[in-house]
């Protein structure tokens, strides 16, 4: 056991240089980092909320809005259903999460209710991926010709809980464009979603960047009558009155002649004429060739760009617009275009988001919980230190230098990982470093118990290492065993956060506290033939 071989020497020295390397950036002003070259790690611990401020959000997924729009859908698709089965219907409404229709033949009945409930989908187990048996839809129907379509309470559900992690992915998409790093984004419950910004101190830019659905759509300006007499009297059953974001009315088709699913970049820019700014946006092949067929048929006429049933501008088509290209402007502000461009890009949210709960997190805070941490680190490092050097003597020595390197290893990997620390992680590096030199206790302790029994000293160092290792993984096995569960199980960051940290340490430990603590004293034995256990 106390026999290293050069490669092994030279293996277990790279590693510890290697994590060094990873670890100064850490230590190291900004300024300093950029004077670094290109090919040195720069990568740093990311600080967490509550360590380095930020914008914390608690988002709603509105549920009454969500099932509206389930509820049309069906309504669209039932009228497709019983126009291509050329069945004739009347009275078609909507009550609340239901769709009711009257055959004018009540013979069809059958045949309707066949072909509707074709549109019925099983509702997919959200744990095991596979179908619960439950369907998302009923149909029902009576002698009259009455048919009723019912979204089922357990087809909602899913919808809602398709909804959150459609939601989730789209504000990790919007957010990551800001530039920050590392947010905490988990749902929170069926409906949910928690959103936490380290580093972002504006709280409202973030609202309305998560806030907006970011619905977009191009339809036509309907000029049959002015948006004032549509307001005064009633407005054609095919169209609508928006407000524009001046304020100003327009009445606009209902009908979406393009919609914004199918963009697939937008960019912020200044206009080559005004050098006011705009958002430019680019269609795929299917978008380009409805935008060129629109605007083929549609030139003179007014064409309104509507984003979340909001007018953003509604310019006049003066020439067919074949390119798939075209540009937004709207007196923007830079920092509105930027945005709005971020909104395009990530693409719309399934259903609105209400804000529940808000709070800004101020780097004074964040700087008062670093400075408690290190005092605690410092206070449970000196004690280490002062046991280990009064008990282990030369070995206690050997033991916290180990124990220096573990520390410098854990912050490398979390550099490396990029792994978020947070105050709970403050709370597993000063946990670690009692772990770390428990495994060095035992070994001591083990060597001890082997010269009592009238070992000699080279003996009783070599068995001490062999007898303990059992011991120790056993110990370290299980405790990784615990932080791997919390990690998986513990929903919320600070727990997460936690997990990392102890995960971390526990690796570094068992590499440290017996490897590198067993090559000293490997090279001490060679130096010096002790004839006495020097603990």
């Amino acid at each position: 056991m106390l026999h290293f071989s050069r490669l092994k020497t030279t293996a277990i020295l790279v590693t510890i240089a290697i994590g060094m390397l990873f670890a100064v950036p850490n230590v190291l002003s900004p300024g300093m980092l950029d004077h670094l070259p290109s090919w040195l790690a720069s990568s740093r611990v990311t600080l967490g909320l509550d360590l380095q401020g930020g914008s914390h959000i608690l988002l709603e997924v509105d549920g009454p809005a969500l099932r509206k729009e389930r509820t049309e859908q069906l309504r669209d698709e039932v009228r497709r259903v019983l126009r291509d089965q050329k069945i004739g219907y009347s009275n078609l409404a909507l009550r609340d999460t239901s769709v009711t229709l009257r055959l004018r033949d009540p013979n069809d009945t059958q045949k309707a209710v066949t072909e509707l409930r074709k549109l019925a989908a099983p509702v997919t187990n959200a744990l095991f991926g596979n179908s619960s048996g439950e369907m998302d839809l009923t149909v029902s129907s009576g002698s009259d010709g009455t048919v009723t379509l019912q979204l089922t309470d357990a087809g909602l559900t899913a919808k809602m809980r398709s909804a959150v992690d459609q939601s989730i992915e789209i504000i990790r998409r919007r957010i990551d464009q800001l530039g920050t790093v590392e947010p905490n984004i988990q749902r929170q419950g069926l409906d949910r979603i928690l959103v936490q910004v380290p580093g972002l101190q504006d709280p409202q830019r973030l609202k309305n960047l998560l806030g907006q659905t970011a619905k977009l759509s191009f339809r036509m300006v309907d000029q049959s009558m002015s948006p004032q007499q549509a307001l005064e009297g009633r407005a054609p059953p095919e169209s609508e009155v928006l407000k524009g974001q001046d304020g100003q009315p327009y009445l606009v088709e209902k009908q979406v002649r393009v919609s914004g699913e199918d963009l697939v970049d937008a960019q912020p820019g200044f206009d080559q004429n005004s050098r006011e700014p705009i958002v430019s946006f680019r269609f795929n092949n299917n978008g380009a060739k409805r935008f060129a067929a629109v605007s083929q048929e549609s030139v003179g006429r007014p064409f309104a760009i509507v984003l979340d049933n909001q007018v953003i501008s509604a310019p006049v088509i003066r020439e067919p617009i074949l390119g798939g290209a075209g540009q937004i402007s709207g007196a923007f502000t830079v920092q509105q275009a930027n945005d709005l461009a971020i909104l395009l890009r990530a693409g719309a949210l399934p259903a609105p988001l209400k804000v529940v709960e808000e709070r800004t997190v101020g780097p004074s805070l964040g700087a008062d919980s670093i400075q408690a941490g290190k005092t605690a680190a410092y206070v449970a490092g000196g004690l280490v230190t002062v046991f280990m050097l009064a008990v282990y003597g030369l070995f206690g020595f050997f033991a916290l230098i180990a124990l220096a390197v573990h520390i410098i290893l854990m912050f490398s990997l979390q550099s490396v990982l990029g792994a978020t620390l947070t105050l709970p992680g403050i709370a597993g590096v000063v946990l670690t470093i009692g772990m770390a030199v428990d495994s060095n206790v035992v070994i001591f302790e083990r060597m001890r118990d082997e010269a009592r029994e009238g070992r000699s000293a080279i003996s009783a160092i070599d068995k001490g290492f062999v007898n303990a290792l059992g011991t120790i993984l056993d110990a370290n096995i299980t405790s990784l065993a615990t932080a791997v569960i919390l990690f998986l199980m513990g929903g919320s960051g600070p727990v997460r956060g936690f997990a990392v940290t102890y995960i971390l340490g526990l690796l570094t430990t068992m590499f440290t506290a017996y490897t590198l603590t067993r090559l000293m004293i490997a090279y001490w034995v060679k130096w010096r033939r002790p004839a006495k256990l020097p603990i």
